[in-house]
């Protein structure tokens, strides 16, 4: 049952649009903002950066809502508050929460060689081996379409990504056998990955997960594993292999170095093979 929004979560939904922002971002911001108003049982229009504070707390202290969601609750009502109210925002109204600086969860090569091996599914096989070998996003991989493999050039075309954009990333030739191979048997009509059970519609978030998960049971890898996993370990391995970190990024799609930075921290870089660039000189 679709949700019915008030006329201000509507007024939010019109200048999302108006900018262009994905429909995912829309769906996800105007449903934060009418849990909000819900919640407090006032329209959005008298709603207060106090007010949203004091309903951040509530989210974080009893509903333990993660940092991601406290952050998209503060940027769906920074648009609505400063684009659609024309107020002034003050950066300092509302300091957005501070992050746990973990470092991602990585596989080593073996571990991944192992859990697409043990994937007997072809169409699953195929997904756990386009998304490592390409470093999609989970998102990515449930969109992408047959005509963004592109085996001339041996590319994958990543069409509106996180941000709205597109990228080329890297087409194994194992992977490529694969989908070719995935391809005759399943022949999809629309996306790459379709749905078993209704044809021309992409798979659900659920379904990679639960895919993913049992092949890194399967393999009896005890890291807790998720489908971004296979990302970082992409990531991390082409830094390992000697692959230039802004062609990675390149790569990932990361609009800032420093969100690729983070697999320098997790790469096993032989410190033993770099000699000091006063080698070569001559005196």
């Amino acid at each position: 049952m679709k949700t019915q929004f008030s006329k201000d979560v509507q007024r939010l939904q019109f200048e999302m649009e108006f900018r262009n922002y994905s429909p995912r971002s829309i769906k996800n911001y105007c449903f934060s903002m009418h849990l909000f108003e819900k919640r407090t049982g006032k329209a959005l229009n008298l709603l207060s950066p106090e007010d949203l504070k004091k309903y951040l707390h509530h989210l974080i202290t009893v509903n333990k809502c993660s940092v991601p969601t406290v952050n998209q609750n503060i940027s769906a009502y920074k648009i609505f508050y400063q684009d659609v109210l024309k107020n002034t925002w003050q950066h300092f109204d509302i300091k957005r929460p501070r992050r746990d600086k973990k470092l991602p969860v990585v596989l080593s090569l073996d571990e991944v060689q192992k859990m697409i091996a043990v994937t007997t599914n072809l169409k699953h096989k195929a997904m756990i081996t386009l998304m490592y070998s390409a470093g999609l996003r989970k998102a990515e991989l449930l969109n992408i379409k047959p005509e963004a493999i592109d085996s001339k050039r041996m590319i994958v075309i990543v069409k509106q990504g996180k941000g709205r954009k597109d990228r080329h990333t890297i087409l194994a030739q194992k992977t490529l056998e694969l989908l070719r191979e995935y391809f005759k048997l399943y022949r999809p009509k629309t996306y790459l990955f379709e749905s078993s059970f209704c044809v021309g519609k992409n798979l659900s978030d659920r379904t990679l997960d639960h895919i993913v998960k049992q092949g890194a049971k399967k393999t009896g890898i005890l890291k807790e594993v998720s489908s971004h996993t296979l990302r970082h370990s992409f990531a991390t391995h082409l830094l390992e292999s000697g692959v230039n970190i802004r062609m990675i990024q390149e790569f990932l799609g990361h609009t800032s170095l420093k969100t690729t930075s983070v697999y320098l921290h997790l790469s096993n870089l032989n410190q033993t093979s770099v000699t000091s660039p006063l080698e070569q000189m001559n005196f």
